[in-house]
């Protein structure tokens, strides 16, 4: 793969990656009151599914932790996708959408925060083998965040009924 081509993936994949985060957490708010956001939720899961797919085509000789974590965040969209398309969100897969959705939101959010320690200066000052303080401090928010806003959409996401269209 040339340079201008891998520079151009990686800078696809990242604005589809952000453009799936804003969305996502967009679509959360929403979540947590109940509210569909069709709009904000169709993004989400569109982009974040396309992140997590594009990040298998930059080059790799052996399986990385990021493979890893694409590999589970698309079984778990799969989940939600198939939960709120398929299934309308009824009876047993209302809560499974809403807890692969979020945990969905939290990989890219994570592998977010992963990069920005690798890549962002400040950050990597702070932790540059990111094993420091810094970035378990950071990292353990961030689970617990994510954690506390899944078992809260679990528990409040109770939208209306969807029909199919």
């Amino acid at each position: 793969m040339s340079d201008f081509s891998l520079s151009t993936l990686t800078l696809l994949h990242v604005l589809i990656s952000l453009i799936g985060i804003a969305a996502g957490v967009i679509a959360m708010i929403g979540w947590l009151k109940s509210d569909l956001s069709r709009t904000a939720t169709a993004t989400f899961l569109a982009t974040t599914i396309l992140t997590s797919a594009t990040g298998f085509l930059f080059p790799f000789t052996k399986l990385l932790p990021s493979h890893i974590v694409g590999i589970i965040s698309l079984v778990m969209l799969a989940l939600a996708t198939f939960a709120f398309y398929a299934k309308h969100l009824s009876g047993f897969w209302r809560p499974v959408y809403a807890v692969t959705a979020v945990l969905s939101l939290y990989l890219n959010v994570f592998v977010l925060l992963v990069q920005g320690f690798m890549k962002v200066a400040p950050l990597k000052a702070l932790a540059p083998t990111q094993t420091e303080p810094a970035f378990v401090v950071a990292q353990g928010a961030l689970f617990l965040l994510f954690l506390a806003l899944t078992i809260l959409t679990a528990l409040r996401f109770r939208p209306a009924p969807l029909v199919a269209v």
